[in-house]
């Protein structure tokens, strides 16, 4: 029997317009929407659909992609699309856990949307950066970072792995990894050195705001970023999102775990297709597809109910 995952990105798949037809065509959609932009005291559908300069800031990004990603999957169960597992990259493990049953999508918006904030003060800017690390192995990173205070950001997919740190160590890590025969060391127009030990301050104040949350019991488990292995009680669930904000995102193991587990069908929900392109450099035999439009929901919805059933 064909098992589902719902997949969700994280931060930098946000676009203007992202999740504007779904707002329109769908009162589930259009309410989650309402619902946040009352909850933060914010206009999303300002932030989310009108251009601004707003929206690729971390303290108002992470809220938005949130609404978005968690008011399209909405829409997607009520087509009769349901998941079996779910994970989301960094950020998008929020609505994993949402999705998942362990907590409401106001105490997943609201959390990040302070997420946000801790993250984007956690460092004076310019004082710490990433960078994407392309067509070198994992092992030869980590061994060649090792001499600095560089670390790993993302384990994204074979070939692209993420370094963060203080902005020296990532300079001096990316001359080394040149030298050393990588592709191309590219970085990150991002505002801190996320994922990487410089944050655990950031992840005690954020224990702070999980402390408010209600986490109820998973329906279906979800796979962290923390330790890429399934999570089926929600007691574990504060501490690994405590941990993730300075922890490296095991995003190729999270993927495999899954694979492991019988998944075989993978469904990426959100703007962007970030996650569908690392799935066919991790695994280009599955299945997996990309809802960010109302077009894909309705083909894609369609291929894997037929799917299902061995049409």
């Amino acid at each position: 029997m064909s098992k589902i995952a719902f997949l969700f990105p994280g931060q930098g798949a946000q676009k203007m317009g992202m999740g504007q037809d779904f707002y329109e065509q769908f009162p589930v959609a259009r309410q989650l929407f309402d619902d946040a932009s009352q909850w933060l005291s914010l206009d999303m559908k300002a932030l989310c659909f009108e251009k601004n300069d707003r929206l690729n800031l971390t303290e108002y990004t992470q809220a938005a992609l949130v609404t978005t990603c968690l008011a399209m999957e909405k829409v997607v169960e009520e087509y009769g699309l349901h998941p079996d597992v779910t994970a989301g990259l960094s950020l998008g493990e929020y609505c994993a856990v949402s999705v998942a049953g362990g907590m409401s999508a106001k105490d997943a918006i609201t959390t990040v949307r302070k997420r946000g904030i801790l993250m984007e003060q956690a460092v004076p800017a310019g004082e710490g950066s990433m960078a994407a690390v392309l067509g070198l192995k994992t092992q030869e990173i980590e061994s060649i970072i090792a001499g600095t205070k560089a670390e790993i950001a993302n384990y994204n997919c074979p070939g692209q792995i993420v370094i963060t740190g203080p902005k020296a160590a990532v300079d001096e890590a990316s001359i080394k990894l040149k030298e050393c025969g990588a592709k191309r060391v590219l970085p990150l127009a991002v505002s801190g050195p996320f994922h990487s030990s410089m944050l655990k301050n950031a992840g005690k104040e954020l224990e702070k705001e999980l402390d408010k949350v209600e986490f109820t019991s998973l329906k279906i488990p979800y796979v962290t970023n923390v330790t890429a292995q399934y999570i089926t009680d929600i007691c574990a669930t504060k501490d690994l999102l405590t941990r993730q904000i300075s922890s490296s995102v095991l995003w190729q193991q999270s993927v495999e775990q899954m694979l492991a587990d019988g998944v075989d069908t993978f469904v990426e929900i959100g703007p962007g297709k970030t996650l569908t392109g690392f799935m066919r450099k991790i695994a280009p035999e599955v299945t997996t597809y990309n809802i960010q439009k109302v077009e894909d929901l309705k083909l894609i919805t369609k291929l894997v109910n037929e799917k299902a059933m061995g049409i």
